[in-house]
């Protein structure tokens, strides 16, 4: 797990090498071990590496590395799980290996067989930029599930690339300009999503997609491996055997695929949440060891929020050497600068306060952690899947007409009126926060098509256009309309939104920046592409049993862990912001979000973010997540409003 950046420039001043190890030096935190440079004044090109050391720690490992035969030079982020296999398949063809290393494997691989044909026999996470002395030509690439990041851009004649935007940023030509089209995307999602960046001149390269830059060229982008193709596979082979079969065929699958991930030559350990995911993890780590395999929890002490005694009650099932830490709000305050300064980008899943003390406990103890992100998206796990299913099969019974005449009655009702109707109810059944609930129904009760339903599920502010000033907010895959007919079954259609989107840019961002930030490698073995292909051959009745999701992945852990530790109700890694913003985060929040502090930046409209200060504040609504988006986008515009041209 490493760091990596680089340029090329028409510029041949001698001063470049200090630019690329500047560069370098902002990635310090992914790769404290060491750090290398390979530059070729006369070709323009300067390449950075930083190694956290994983594999092979000896100096055969390190990077920018060189072929054998001299015309490929790779710096690389990440790890390759069939290293062993690769350097078995090179040594037939009569390529023998200095070294263990998978960066050597990788070099010769693609020495071998040329760099797109490399990609599609690699199983790993990676991001790698590969210089070709031959051609005088750049290629990047990045792993199929986006795992690890890449960004790139261009700029007068410069193109510079980096696993973070924080060291594209060091080169003193990099100088861009606030995109607001992303910005509108960002207060919809809490994430900018792929290909655009915070920046208009900045992108990140696509999940499963390499990009070929000569000068006298510019850039020409592909893909080696895609989420539609995967789906399009399985819907013409789809699993045909019987649920048990797929059962046994998947805990081999991820029994293998655990084994490889164990590889390392430094201390490992698993995140064990509680939940599914990380229990299967942990379950198959330690039934591939001979010695307790060490674990890590986070809990609260605010009742909803702690899943704690749970992950407890699994890892003494299991024997694990386990440690765990109580967040109290202190540790959010102490830790939040460190936590949010790790993002080149607005981004505000506020599970990024949890997963980063997770992070920094764990690499008390250990340099690699295994995570169980990836099991919603494969498996079907959110619990908007079957909500949104049953709010379109509702809704879409009803015709347009009506609909749009319930929806209007609804709203004309202020939420507070309904707030009033609901307390003539006992309290026992008086719902929560009832107002806002039914001014949900009436927006949904709008919704053309089921596709607008999922969407509204998943936005944090309805009206971006209307927050951000001076943006129009683009289409995204979320929104596009050719979804309806290109993913005709609804659950397919959500899960593939969020494996091409949430997955890479939201819960694989927080995990890369919040371990990163610490130095702690994080592999995620639920993502091995070919446990991603299998998932999406699984029928969609067998993935959702009884209203829930991961079926085949419940009668997994089965296996090893007893129901009855496991089978509860989703409760996923969330924080109690809610109540934190109207504590101890209170003055820190407002003075991010107070009208003086919002006309200093002029991105965000006072009136819309001041009224839901306002709501969340009085107890009317619980609107922490709106909230929690533009507190974090000023918090960015403070730290960056530097950056810009």
């Amino acid at each position: 797990m490493c760091g990596i950046a680089g340029f090329l420039s028409a510029d041949r001043m001698p001063d470049n090498r200090g630019i690329v190890s500047d560069m370098n030096a902002a990635l310090r935190h992914r790769g404290p071990d060491s750090c290398g440079t390979w530059i070729d004044p006369d070709a323009g090109v300067y390449l950075g590496h930083r190694r956290l050391a994983i594999v092979d720690i000896s100096p055969s490992g390190a990077q920018p590395m060189t072929s054998a035969d001299g015309r490929w030079i790779i710096c690389y982020n990440g790890e390759l799980y069939n290293a062993a296999e690769l350097a078995a398949e090179l040594l037939a063809s009569g390529i023998s290996l200095r070294g263990s290393s998978d960066t050597e494997a990788l070099v010769e691989c693609i020495a071998q067989w040329g760099f797109t044909e490399a990609l599609s026999r690699l199983n790993g996470m990676f991001a790698i930029a590969a210089w070709d002395r031959s051609e005088r030509r750049l290629m990047l690439a990045r792993d199929r599930l986006g795992i690890k990041p890449l960004y790139w851009g261009e700029m007068n004649g410069l193109f510079v690339f980096a696993s973070e935007l924080g060291a594209m940023s060091r080169h003193p030509s990099w100088r861009p300009t606030l995109d607001r089209e992303a910005v509108a995307l960002y207060m919809r999602f809490g994430y900018v999503p792929a290909p655009r960046s915070i920046w208009q001149q900045a992108h990140k390269l696509e999940p499963g997609c390499y990009l070929s830059y000569r000068q006298a060229d510019g850039v020409e982008t592909g893909c080696y491996w895609s989420m539609a193709d995967v789906w399009k596979t399985a819907a013409r082979n789809p699993w045909r055997d019987t649920p048990d079969a797929a059962v046994a065929m998947l805990e081999d699958l991820l029994r293998d695929t655990v084994r490889r991930q164990m590889v390392s030559d430094v201390p490992l350990g698993g995140f064990l949440s509680g939940g599914i995911d990380s229990s299967v993890v942990v379950a198959l780590m330690q039934a591939e060891s001979m010695r307790p395999v060490t674990s890590f929890s986070i809990g609260f002490n605010e009742p909803g929020y702690n899943e704690a005694q749970h992950a407890m009650a699994v890892a003494q099932h299991l024997g694990t050497d386990h440690h765990e830490l109580y967040v109290e709000p202190s540790h959010a305050r102490d830790v939040l600068p460190d936590a949010i300064q790790l993002y080149d980008e607005p981004f505000a899943d506020s599970s990024q306060i949890p997963t980063y003390l997770v992070s920094r406990l764990a690499r008390g103890h250990v340099t690699v952690a295994l995570s169980g992100d990836g099991g919603d998206e494969c498996f079907a796990g959110y619990e908007r899947y079957p909500l949104g299913q049953q709010m379109w099969e509702k809704i879409g019974r009803v015709p347009r007409l009506i609909r749009h005449g319930v929806s209007e009655t609804l709203q004309a009702m202020p939420e507070s009126t309904w707030d009033g109707l609901a307390r003539v109810l006992p309290r026992p059944v008086r719902p929560s926060a009832f107002g806002m609930r039914v001014h949900r129904l009436a927006r949904r009760a709008r919704s053309t098509t089921a596709t607008e339903i999922y969407t509204g599920l998943l936005s944090l502010w309805r009206s971006p256009d209307e927050i951000v000033i001076g943006a129009k907010e683009p289409l995204s895959v979320a929104t596009d309309p050719s979804m309806e007919r290109r993913f005709p079954e609804m659950l397919d259609r959500m899960q593939f939104i969020d494996t091409v989107t949430y997955l890479p840019d939201d819960i694989l961002t927080k995990v890369d920046r919040a371990s990163m930030g610490v130095s702690l490698e994080c592999r995620v073995p639920l993502l091995d592409h070919r446990v991603v292909e299998f998932a999406w051959r699984i029928p969609a009745a067998m993935r959702q049993r009884d209203g829930r999701g991961k079926w085949p992945l419940r009668e997994v852990l089965h296996r090893y862990v007893p129901r009855a530790l496991v089978d509860r109700p989703k409760m996923g890694f969330g924080v109690p912001i809610d109540s934190w913003l109207r504590g101890p985060l209170k003055e820190w929040a407002w003075s991010l979000l107070s009208p003086a502090a919002l006309q200093q930046h002029e991105v965000l409209q006072v009136g819309p973010v001041h009224a839901a200060w306002e709501m969340h504040q009085s107890g009317e609504q619980d609107l922490h997540y709106p909230l929690w988006t533009a507190l974090m986008l000023q918090d960015w515009l403070d730290r960056h409003a530097g950056d810009a041209a």
